[in-house]
């Protein structure tokens, strides 16, 4: 990823929260046939490891999972996203030299990974997938409320992986290479749109003096 020093995010903290927010991420793998991408929900266990490890898994049938032996497999979490409009910028009034850009967050782990078909691994896996997404429902489900010949037949049609993470990469491109009053111009910009996307990524700028 193109990391100029102005965008570079190294907080361990940051990153991890960042990751663990993502709600569904991309794995790819370069494999026999090519390039390979699978978009994938993942558990981010941060205290395994230096740099944290993600679990998650594959569908038997998807040949993707194959690839993941014996390379590099990099994770992509996006966060927020928006287009930045150059009408925003006060330069634009003052010498009109402005362009218009687009401001995110993203982080990339990469890191060598183990793939794993143990029945038991799998339904922890599984369980504790389910529990982090059916957090704050109502009434949450259980993956232990499914019969259990047919939660194991289901298991048998997955297969895991951890990823410890080697390489931990953010960029969160917010225009601090504008001036203060661009900041504020965009942070407004953002802030009154309604989109609620731009607003979300306008809430993780800092607050422009």
């Amino acid at each position: 990823m193109y990391l100029p020093p102005s965008f570079r995010q190294d907080d361990l903290a940051e990153l991890h929260r960042q990751v663990a927010a993502c709600r569904l991420a991309t794995v790819v793998n370069l494999g026999p046939d090519g390039l390979q991408a699978s978009h994938l929900p993942l558990l981010l266990m941060p205290e395994e490891g230096e740099f944290g490890t993600l679990y998650g898994h594959f569908a038997r049938a998807n040949p993707h999972w194959r690839a993941l032996a014996g390379g590099e497999t990099l994770v992509i979490c996006n966060g927020p996203d928006a287009y930045v409009s150059p009408s925003w910028y006060p330069a634009k009034a003052e010498h009109g030299k402005v362009v218009p850009t687009w401001n995110y967050i993203a982080v990339h782990a990469y890191g060598q990974a183990e793939v794993f078909d143990d029945a038991e691994r799998l339904l922890a896996l599984v369980s504790r997938l389910s529990e982090r997404h059916e957090a704050g429902r109502a009434q949450p489900w259980a993956v232990s409320e499914a019969p259990r010949d047919y939660l194991a037949g289901m298991l048998r049609a997955i297969v895991g992986f951890a990823l410890p993470i080697e390489r931990l990469e953010g960029k969160w491109k917010l225009g601090q290479n504008r001036s203060a009053a661009d900041q504020r111009g965009v942070h407004e910009g953002l802030n009154a749109s309604p989109d609620a996307r731009d607003r979300e990524l306008a809430a993780r700028m800092s607050s422009p003096n």
